[in-house]
This record gives structure tokens, C-alpha cells and sequence, in this order.
């Protein structure tokens, strides 16, 4: 990427893509928490039948936290496709990866699920491998 002169400038590139990434970071899991919440206001789909489907998603459709859920991830999505103009789709998506220890985090907070030592030790890890990738450079090849 270059600059308004016309010089790349990696401290501008890393700079854009964790202000880009951050927001996508938040997004995901946020927009997750809310349609998981809507759904199960809607219920468990029990009859498949072309009927009750149509209620089902009807009943969706029509709920206001299935409709924040769905806006948060598309902002999600406009953010990660924004990112992926000009970093690495290898560097991007483990580092979006953070999403799922924030999930984790709103799950117990907002939604009072049990999350196991298990599950705390494997966000862990995933956070560690998040600390390694983002310590790499984030764009393109000789960009960096």
C-alpha cells in the first residue's frame, strides 16, 4: 500500500488493518450473541414441514434481535472484505480468530452459559496463536 506520496509504509498498513480488524473482532461474535438470543426466543424447529418452516422463519424474520444480529455481521463482513483488499488472507483470519475467545467471554457474561477450564485452556491457545501470527507482518509479500 502506498501513502499520499506515494511510498509504502508498513507502519500504515498495520495500523489500518488492526483499526479494521478490531471493529471485525467485535462484530462476529457481538452479532452471534444476538441472533443466538433471538432464535431461541423463536424455538426449536421440531416439524420441517414446508408450513412450519415458513412459521419458523417468519418468526425470525420478524424478531428484532435476529435483525441486530444479522447487522452486526454484516458489519463484520464489510470489514473483513475491506481488510482482505490489502493484507494477507493468511495473516487476517488467524487473527480474526480472537473472535471466538470474545465469544466465549460474552457467552458466559451475556448469555450465563458454563464455559468449562476445558474451553478457557483451548481460547488460550487460540489467543497464543493469535499473539504469533500478529506479530508477522500483514501484507502482501515484499510490501512488508
Amino acid at each position: 500500500m502506498e501513502d499520499r506520496i506515494g511510498i509504502a509504509s508498513t507502519t500504515s498498513i498495520r495500523s489500518r488493518t488492526y483499526a479494521l480488524l478490531l471493529p471485525a473482532i467485535l462484530f462476529a461474535p457481538t452479532g452471534n450473541v444476538l441472533l443466538g438470543k433471538g432464535m431461541r426466543q423463536i424455538g426449536v424447529v421440531r416439524d420441517y414441514s414446508p408450513a412450519a418452516l415458513g412459521a419458523f422463519f417468519l418468526g425470525a424474520f420478524s424478531n428484532p434481535w435476529v435483525w441486530s444480529g444479522i447487522a452486526c455481521l454484516s458489519m463484520f463482513l464489510v470489514s473483513t472484505m475491506i481488510v482482505l483488499s490489502w493484507a494477507d488472507y493468511s495473516f487476517v483470519m488467524p487473527v480474526s480468530a480472537l473472535t471466538y475467545g470474545v465469544a466465549a467471554l460474552m457467552g458466559h457474561w451475556l448469555l450465563g452459559e458454563a464455559v468449562t477450564p476445558q474451553r478457557w485452556l483451548g481460547v488460550g491457545l487460540i489467543t497464543f496463536g493469535v499473539a504469533l501470527v500478529a506479530r508477522t507482518p500483514s501484507g502482501r509479500g515484499a510490501e512488508q
